[in-house]
């Protein structure tokens, strides 16, 4: 199945995602219920993870790595993330729309999120780490990030104890589609 960057960015601005099926095929998902993580105050983070962030051990860097941060979410013993879905990243990324917020550690890649940038929503694919809370500290590191770029929304897609930690909270399809229109029509720049 091919898919043009504007179809993709179409779909995904309607609240559709892709995914790999077992068999590797790519499909259009979506589900009555989606996770969000808050960009208000009511983001939080575990102490422990506070007292990381005080030590200055990562450095958050913006596609410096983009290729790396997808087979780093690919790798896993069970993906949705196919050959055919990392083409669909690397042409998202291309076209100025993909985009993989990292944290290092000197030259180290520690972790990294994967999202789809359109107008002020950031739609979350995945995220990794290989240092010890790598990906907890870019979590927070693009809170404060789409805060300051005045995004509407951090879409996490579903939910799971992890998130959790971090406030992330559900909401009925028709609030997220109302949510995303309004973030979708927003003109702010991830970059």
């Amino acid at each position: 199945m091919v898919y043009s960057v504007p179809q993709i960015l179409q779909c995904y601005a309607q609240g559709y995602f892709l995914m790999a099926e077992e068999a590797g095929h790519l499909n259009w998902y979506s589900s009555q219920k989606r996770a969000l993580i808050p960009l208000d105050n009511r983001f939080r983070y575990p102490k422990s993870l506070q007292r990381v962030l005080n030590q200055n051990r990562f450095t958050p860097a913006i596609n410096r790595a983009f290729e790396a941060v997808v087979e780093g979410c690919a790798d896993r013993e069970t993906t949705w993330i196919s050959d055919e879905l990392k083409e669909v990243y690397t042409s998202l990324h291309r076209a100025g729309y993909a985009h993989s917020f990292e944290t290092w550690q000197g030259n180290e890649l520690a972790g990294g999120i994967l999202g789809i940038v359109i107008g002020g929503a950031f739609i979350g694919e995945s995220m990794f780490y290989r240092i010890p809370e790598g990906s907890k500290v870019a979590m927070v590191m693009l809170v404060k990030h789409l805060r300051s770029r005045n995004f509407h929304l951090f879409d996490a897609q579903v939910i799971n104890p992890h998130l959790g930690r971090f406030g992330a909270f559900e909401v009925e399809q028709t609030v997220y589609e109302a949510t995303l229109r309004e973030a979708v029509g927003r003109p702010c720049q991830f970059l």
